[in-house]
């Protein structure tokens, strides 16, 4: 069986959130000279990322890529069979899987004793709580620096990530970062944003049947669960988001919607598995019980899968169809 220790990584790709860009600095630092991409589960899903994916790729907190020599994950629709883990390993590829209440966990407790992580471990706390759905509403809304860097981490914007990824993987403390020009200006913004996207959510949103769906496609934003659930409190169970647009370019989402459970409220779990919506037309839809997602899918009236594109109309159709699952749980 192939061990951590052999594999020989030249490029990353990671998920483009807080979990992404630890697990990213983690790796960095077992691996150098690695080139870094960040990325999304729906770039993974529609191939955008073949290209620069190959045997010696460490593809981490995102789905499983068939050319990849080292995956590394915690969502529990992303944890491989045993027959997945042969194949892989017959063609020299290490799957390391944990239901951990991060990536970056899983990446910290599989490298700590190999790399010097001293470091890093004061941000592992509050990473685990805010993938893991463990963070309080109090910890949400405060100052903490961990959650403001999370919020201002993007994909979308590779300088930005780029030196988050070379201030952490050098052992710069949150507090440190905080006082980076660049972060300085960033996190102002986000707060300015965060702002904005509180008073935009009650014009965008409705509650039916405790769940809040909220619909943030082609507005040009995204948010994730904390601030939905947040911000209408008792009021809902779970939300879903709608994000992305239509016509998705290199600076835009394709439609897709996540999936929260209101860990507010429900701090030992939700009421519903949500990944029975996040797979229900998605194949490469999943996540976690209460924390998922999956692409807008082409539906018919009837809410059959349709070969066309996908449009704008597709998203009250998938809507309906998800909640006809949700008011029978």
């Amino acid at each position: 069986m192939v061990t951590v220790e052999e594999i020989q990584i030249q490029r990353v790709v990671a998920d483009g959130d807080l979990d992404g860009l630890l697990s990213a600095a983690i790796l960095k630092r077992v691996w150098n000279d690695a080139e870094v991409r960040f990325s999304h589960p729906a770039e993974i899903r529609r191939g955008d990322v073949d290209e620069f994916i190959h045997e010696k790729t460490a593809v981490v907190d995102l789905p499983f890529h068939p050319n990849c020599g080292l995956h590394i994950d915690h969502h529990l629709t992303n944890k491989p069979t045993e027959l997945q883990l042969l194949e892989a390993d017959e063609r020299g590829c290490k799957i390391i899987w944990d239901s951990a209440l991060s990536a970056a966990r899983v990446c910290f407790d599989t490298f700590r004793e190999i790399v010097d992580l001293t470091d890093i471990e004061q941000w592992m706390d509050m990473v685990d709580k805010l993938d893991g759905g463990k963070i309080s509403r109090e910890e949400f809304l405060s100052n903490h620096p961990i959650v403001w860097i999370g919020r201002i981490m993007d994909a979308s914007e590779p300088e930005l990530c780029a030196l988050l990824l070379t201030e952490i993987t050098g052992g710069a403390s949150p507090d440190a970062l905080m006082h980076v020009e660049e972060i300085h200006e960033k996190v102002r913004m986000a707060k300015d944003e965060f702002s904005r996207l509180q008073s935009m959510v009650d014009g965008c949103s409705e509650i039916v049947d405790r769940m809040a769906i909220v619909r943030l496609d082609g507005k040009g934003v995204r948010t994730n669960g904390y601030l939905i659930t947040a911000h209408f409190g008792e009021l809902c169970d779970a939300c879903i988001i709608v994000h992305g647009n239509a016509a998705p370019s290199e600076h835009q989402w394709p439609l897709s919607a996540s999936f929260y459970s209101n860990s507010f409220l429900h701090k030992e779990g939700g009421l519903f598995d949500l990944t029975t919506l996040a797979t229900a037309f998605d194949v490469d839809g999943g996540g976690h019980a209460n924390a998922c997602g999956c692409r807008i899918q082409p539906l018919s009236s009837a809410g059959e899968i349709e070969h066309r594109a996908v449009n704008v109309d597709d998203v009250e159709r998938n809507i309906e169809a998800w909640m006809q699952a949700w008011n029978h749980r």
